[in-house]
């Protein structure tokens, strides 16, 4: 009798021990991307005095424009890959009232030449 206690407690012990991490890890987690996936080839495409057009044609659509703040333009990526820490990347696009880009600021790095003209 006493052996049967012994084997019906001891599993119950080990899986309280152990906690639920480990059953965590062994459930399968998908990837999840969120936002505009922006490489840094296509962030050295920019250059200063573009278009919003032109802008939008390299990068795509962004994320977000705030209301009352239309020559601001916000690329943001997020993606949690599995049981992995969440990774976000931003990149915050500038414009002049006039429509032509100005500035560029975030996660990536703007090409050397971006203040040489586009002609």
């Amino acid at each position: 009798m006493q052996l049967k206690k012994w084997l019906i407690s001891m599993p119950l012990a080990i899986a309280m021990l152990t906690g639920c991490s480990l059953a965590e890890k062994m459930v399968y987690r998908i990837d999840i991307n969120q936002g505009n996936f922006v490489e840094q080839s296509a962030v050295e495409q920019l250059r200063f005095g573009m278009t919003k057009e032109q802008v939008r044609y390299v990068l795509g659509s962004p994320m977000l424009i705030e209301n009352g703040y239309p020559n601001t333009w916000y690329y943001i990526y997020h993606a949690t890959k599995g049981h992995n820490n969440p990774e976000q990347r931003n990149l915050v696009v500038n414009f002049e009232a006039t429509g032509t880009l100005t500035d560029i600021a975030g996660d990536y790095e703007a090409h050397s030449n971006f203040y040489q003209s586009l002609n």
